[in-house]
């Protein structure tokens, strides 16, 4: 008999942490960078700097998004980038939404 909490459906490999709307757009985000200024990253999913400060720190703490503080001159800046895990983690993510949408969920 098949444990119905651990099936076989694609939805089992989606990452919880990143499925969240405003997360999975932050990681999209970054996937197409090496790393990212904190304003465009805000800028690009239209968010403010808390939603965008919380949704980061929970991806920090789930080890998908590094955050590096720094200065351009005597401007403080944060960048953020996703982490070799992050990445993979993505990854994996959007090939189980591939297979969710491709096999009519």
């Amino acid at each position: 008999m098949t444990d119905p909490y651990h099936g076989t459906h694609p939805r089992h490999a989606l990452d919880e942490v990143m499925h969240a709307p405003v997360r999975f757009s932050i990681v999209a985000t970054l996937a197409a960078a090496d790393k990212a200024e904190f304003a465009f990253v805000r800028d690009t999913i239209e968010v403010s700097d808390s939603v965008l400060s919380r949704q980061v720190a929970t991806l920090e703490k789930a080890g998908h998004v590094a955050v590096t503080k720094g200065y351009i001159g005597k401007r403080p800046r944060t960048w953020l980038a996703l982490t070799p895990a992050g990445r993979t983690a993505f990854a994996a993510h959007c090939q189980a939404l591939r297979a969710i949408a491709g096999n009519g969920g």
